[in-house]
Formats: structure tokens, C-alpha cells, sequence
């Protein structure tokens, strides 16, 4: 490889086949990704799959104008154009940017090709989206049997295995968009859980403190998920590696 290009940023890319890397390393570009950058549009067909290297994107499904809520995260263990890896050229939800993320990326049609000219790409694959989907239905479940605190306690550590360091720059407004609560509802449990020592909240940023207790928190909505994550796509530490 002559150009470049960190693949080892993103943990899906390093658990590819040398013969399946090789066939994307070439289309691959580095990209900075701002809050709220827009990389899937609900209906419309997919332009670029991205690879995060860091920071975070929100699958986002709407049922109405201003009524969403998030079914999913993307970070640097992943990729967005699922659809692709399916065989449809169409996003089902919005992707955005929730925090700004250097990413590798590249063009669908160049992405598809790939998949018909491997073997192996393609099944590999999905099996992430397999895993995904795992944790939009982990998603599904506690946000119908979890309570406010539970949810956000499951989020938090969420968001918290795909950044470097533990501070979120995060508001609660987005903070009640993406849990589907509203507002006052997310203050209040920031309190709760900065009153047992779990985070640290601040305007527009959230500390983590304490990940055990959040993980006690969320009451068994936490981990299932990303065990099979590992399960899936091998047990690969899921930290990013920063490379000088």
C-alpha cells in the first residue's frame, strides 16, 4: 500500500482478510466529518459507505417530522451502508454525525464492486450488519422496558466504548432526541446519576466516572450486544488504535 491510508483506526476494517482489505485500501479516502454531517438519508440511495475512525454517527428513524428517535450507533467498530451489504442501494433511516469523526470513505459503486469481485467480503460483512441489528433490537427492548435512567446509563457506555478518552460533548436536547424522552426528563437523570457518582455533567459535555456502576445501572441492557459483536467478528479488542 503507497498511499496514506490508517485502516487500523477502524476495528472493522482490521478484522478484514488481507485479500478483501486490499480491495478497498485503493478507493479509500480520509474525510473529517463535522456535527450533524449527513451520511444517510432515509429513501434515498446511498452515495458513500464511511468507515469512522473516531467520534460517533446516530442511525436516526422518524415517524413523523421533529418525532424521532435513535435505533443505533455507529463508532469505529463499524461502517455505515448496510443497505449495501444487503443488496439494496436505498437507506432505510437517517445516519448523521452526533460527534465530530475523522473517517475513511469511499464511493458505493466502487464499495459494490468490491463485494461481487470477493468471496468473502460480502459474508464477512454480514455478519457486522448481523450484529448491528443485534443492537438496534437491545435498542428496541430497553427503550420499551427500561426507565429514563436505565436507557441513559446504557447509551452513555455505549458512546463511551467508541471515543477516546471519557468526556462526551453531548447537550441534552440532542441527549432527548436520541433517547426519545423529553428534555426535562434527561436533566433530571443526569442528576440521578451524577448524584451516585456515575458521571460528571456539564454544559454540553458529559464525564464518565464511574463505567461499573453505570453498567450495574442499566440493568442488563448493557453488554449482551456487544458480546456478540465479538462472538460474530472475532474478539479483537475493540479500542482504537492511534497511530503516530
Amino acid at each position: 500500500m503507497d498511499r496514506q491510508i490508517e485502516p487500523n483506526k477502524n476495528a472493522l476494517l482490521r478484522r478484514l482478510a488481507p485479500a478483501d482489505l486490499s480491495l478497498l485500501v485503493p478507493h479509500l479516502r480520509d474525510t473529517f466529518l463535522e456535527l450533524r454531517s449527513p451520511l444517510e438519508n432515509a429513501g434515498k440511495p446511498i452515495e458513500f459507505v464511511y468507515f469512522p475512525q473516531n467520534g460517533l454517527a446516530s442511525v436516526v428513524a422518524k415517524k413523523r417530522a421533529n418525532v424521532d428517535a435513535e435505533v443505533g450507533i455507529i463508532g469505529f467498530e463499524g461502517m455505515t451502508g448496510s443497505a449495501l451489504v444487503m443488496g439494496d442501494d436505498r437507506a432505510t433511516h437517517d445516519c448523521f454525525i452526533q460527534m465530530a469523526s475523522e473517517a475513511l470513505m469511499m464511493e458505493a459503486s466502487r464499495f459494490e464492486a468490491a463485494l461481487e469481485t470477493s468471496k468473502t467480503l460480502r459474508p464477512f460483512l454480514l455478519r457486522y450488519v448481523h450484529a448491528f441489528h443485534i443492537q438496534a433490537t437491545y435498542t428496541a427492548m430497553v427503550n420499551a422496558r427500561s426507565n429514563i435512567e436505565e436507557r441513559l446509563a446504557r447509551w452513555l457506555l455505549m458512546c463511551d466504548d467508541r471515543i477516546v478518552g471519557n468526556r462526551l460533548g453531548i447537550t441534552h436536547e440532542f441527549l432527548s432526541m436520541m433517547l426519545g424522552v423529553r428534555r426535562p426528563g434527561v436533566t433530571i437523570a443526569l442528576q440521578v446519576l451524577e448524584g451516585r457518582g456515575f458521571i460528571q455533567s456539564r454544559r454540553g459535555e458529559v464525564v464518565i466516572r464511574n463505567r461499573e456502576g453505570l453498567i450495574d445501572l442499566a440493568d442488563g441492557g448493557y453488554g449482551d450486544s456487544e458480546a456478540e459483536y465479538k462472538r460474530l467478528l472475532g474478539d479483537l479488542e475493540i479500542q482504537p488504535q492511534i497511530v503516530a
